[in-house]
């Protein structure tokens, strides 16, 4: 039995596909015991915890909750808070991260195995409304993937798109590996301003409109940065505030879950009816979340493919604009 109470970084570290499973059902039941809002939530859609035996058995918390209750399974005060941006009048969610620790170490290893040593980038930061608001978890994953990387030039930037381009070229005279993380309204609007020819830069949207454009696919964005920085492949990034596990797309959109994480499908109309693959509503199994909760059905369509990998097709319709919103139809 694991340990979760005093779980720490090699906790993440020791997660590997064999394992997985186990970990999950044990998470659950730790969680059943220790989440007063999970396990209310748990007894009240009629689930037995005896009868969890396997992934697609365990209930998942609706996303929403983190909005209006503090989702924890430990008491004491956090050391952190994440939370979502939103529109003006609505109720954000919020996270409560107890073991900075736990996050860090997922954070490094996803991002390591998709991308290798980060001292090997510079990394700028385009995350104009991010920068501007607290407890942005896109914000602080950036600044920690700064601080391992440990480079001169890394920077966070609003408007300063002069100044982002003449870095950014300077970096590729270097021949110097540079991420240029942003969100997309930003990063088609310097596209559009600066154009050029990106040849040692990897280019991550991390999505979020935010009605700034109108609402663009997937591939329309990806297209467009393509066009503008002569690009062979645009990079994206999935994260949100009540996961600390993030995922990447080197390509197409086709995101490769990070080693803590597992993505399942559920019906659109049958929130209880959950496979390991197929068309529907995205569900995530996030391991880090130990001290929250790790069974999370997000407001997020898309299809989970039988390798594991997923893409991100859109938001329910009656879901709340959020940063992470970018449709693809």
């Amino acid at each position: 039995m694991y340990n979760f109470a005093e779980a720490g970084s090699q906790y993440i570290h020791k997660i590997n596909d064999a394992n997985f499973d186990d970990i999950a059902l044990q998470l659950f039941r730790y969680q059943y015991e220790r989440n007063e809002v999970y396990r209310s939530y748990v007894d009240a859609i009629g689930t037995d915890p005896a009868d969890v035996c396997q992934l697609a058995d365990i209930p998942f918390l609706p996303i929403a909750f983190f909005k209006t209750h503090r989702v924890v399974s430990v008491s004491g005060e956090p050391s952190l808070m994440f939370e979502s941006s939103g529109t003006t009048g609505s109720i954000n969610s919020r996270h409560l991260v107890f073991r900075e620790e736990l996050y860090e170490a997922s954070l490094l290893r996803g991002f390591r195995a998709v991308y290798g040593d980060l001292s090997d980038y510079a990394i700028l930061a385009l995350l104009p409304s991010y920068l501007e608001r607290k407890n942005a978890s896109l914000v602080h994953m950036v600044r920690v993937l700064m601080r391992e990387s440990r480079h001169s030039a890394n920077g966070f930037y609003l408007d300063e798109w002069k100044q982002l381009s003449d870095l950014l070229y300077a970096l590729e005279r270097d021949q110097m590996p540079t991420l240029l993380i942003g969100v997309t309204f930003a990063l088609l609007d310097f596209a559009e301003a600066y154009p050029g020819k990106l040849e040692h830069t990897i280019v991550m949207e991390t999505g979020g409109m935010k009605g700034r454009k109108t609402e663009w696919t997937r591939q329309q964005v990806h297209d467009f940065l393509k066009q503008q920085w002569q690009l062979k492949q645009v990079h994206s990034e999935y994260g949100m505030t009540e996961l600390l596990s993030q995922a990447y797309a080197v390509s197409d959109g086709i995101f490769q879950p990070a080693a803590t994480t597992k993505v399942l499908m559920r019906e659109l109309n049958d929130p209880l009816d959950v496979q390991p693959y197929g068309s529907g509503c995205l569900n995530v199994i996030d391991l880090a979340n130990v001290d929250s909760c790790a069974f999370i059905a997000t407001e997020d369509v898309g299809v989970v493919n039988k390798d594991g990998t997923f893409e991100v097709l859109g938001r329910m319709d009656h879901a709340a604009l959020r940063g992470c919103s970018l449709m693809r139809v």
